[in-house]
């Protein structure tokens, strides 16, 4: 049985784990991730960059890489781009020492030992930590140790789809959005070739099981869009029914993040393990950026804080204890400064899809005529956030 000793564990190799690993190897500070997976996981196929988050890309050092490859948006004062989730993680990895990542390795339990956190792995090793940060998900294992319901059903689903051309699809780069009785509707392209799609409803019980058939996903949804143009309407058409990704979409209750523990102790949450929300504002994978950022600088005080005389007189044991102390203030310093901004975004994200998809002619009436600059408004208010550098001094 594998035993290791571990500054800081990473528990994820999604977005928010990736960015933090990689914000903390730009500050020298070592961290290992583990990975379920025995490879990185790409699925979700694209997702929304705003003003934000390249911001965060930018102080991770990889925001060239990925504006070489994606097309920027028009029809907007921000810089908006669709962004292949498998580029943008597989950026993040490339960056980080060799060995950052661990994969097959599931976490299955989680035990106090003094000032450490010992991890258990399905393989039987354990690991002791200093510092956990749980980037594990929806179904996060570290988010369910602090005390956090799982993220909850908000009675919508998406079915999302990529399809990659060998020539040009002749798109302007712009989001074209569409409406219907009870679903939304969404195209983007990626680059010169790429073009994402997506389309939410609310499922009848039937039509919840449409997962688990990617061939009755497509009909269903090519049958919703019948008025679609038809050249946009080409593009759901002929994509592989391997590109199909049907879920259903979750969020955590505001209160949640009012009243919880987002960090206890010497371990915290990042990305969706914190704060699962709607696609409706495309702030998700933002909002995981921005964690890691802020989580790397808030960790990084702490490894680097040099020590004064009298506590290089101290004991290991109560250099052990001096440490945990800043690392429990460095995490409640990152809780409360990512809070309020995640239950923000969180509600105004629901709010949103349920307005966007409203049947009912009143809200349909107040879709059309007066939410699209008030939407507008809120995205440019929210795509304006920084999240700062990843060192203070």
């Amino acid at each position: 049985m594998e035993s290791r000793v571990e500054d800081i564990v990473i528990v994820g190799a999604g977005i928010a784990g990736l960015a933090t690993s990689l914000g903390l190897h730009r500050l020298g500070v070592r961290s290992l991730v583990l990975e379920s997976s025995n490879t990185l996981r790409t699925s979700g196929f694209a997702l929304s960059i705003w003003t934000n988050a390249w911001k965060a890309l930018d102080v991770l050092g990889i925001g060239h890489i990925l504006r070489q490859h994606h097309l920027q948006l028009l029809g907007g004062v921000r810089e908006v781009r669709c962004v292949s989730r498998q580029l943008l993680v597989e950026a993040l990895a490339n960056e980080l020492p060799s060995g950052t990542i661990r994969y097959s390795s599931k976490v299955v339990a989680i035990e106090e030992s003094g000032f450490t956190k010992l991890i258990h792995l399905a393989d039987g090793t354990i690991i002791k930590t200093k510092v956990l940060i749980g980037c594990d998900g929806v179904n996060s294992i570290v988010a369910t140790w602090l005390g956090l319901n799982k993220a909850a059903f908000s009675g919508r689903s998406g079915i999302r789809g990529c399809i990659t051309l060998n020539r040009s699809h002749k798109l302007e780069p712009m989001f074209l959005q569409f409406f219907g009785k009870g679903y939304r509707n969404g195209v983007l392209p990626c680059d010169d070739k790429t073009v994402y799609w997506f389309f939410t409803w609310t499922p009848t019980d039937q039509e919840k099981k449409l997962e688990e058939n990617p061939a009755q996903m497509k009909q269903f949804v090519l049958e919703k869009l019948e008025n679609m143009p038809s050249d946009l309407r080409a593009f759901i058409e002929n994509t592989d029914l391997d590109h199909f990704l049907s879920s259903p979409l979750r969020y955590r209750h505001p209160w949640e993040l009012i009243f919880g523990n987002i960090n206890k102790s010497n371990v915290c949450v990042a990305g969706d393990a914190f704060h699962p929300m709607t696609p409706d504002l495309g702030q998700g994978g933002c909002c995981a950026l921005e964690d890691g950022v802020v989580l790397a600088r808030c960790l990084g005080e702490v490894f680097f804080v040099k020590s004064d005389g009298d506590i290089r007189k101290k004991n290991d044991e109560e250099e052990e204890e001096e440490q945990y102390k800043r690392i429990k203030m460095s995490l409640k310093k990152y809780a409360n400064e990512r809070r309020w901004r995640s239950i923000i975004i969180i509600f105004t994200a629901y709010l949103s899809g349920i307005i966007q998809q409203g049947q009912s002619k009143l809200v349909s009436f107040f879709r059309d005529k007066f939410l699209a600059p008030i939407l507008a408004g809120i995205l440019l208010k929210v795509s304006d956030f920084d999240c700062g550098k990843l060192s203070n001094s």
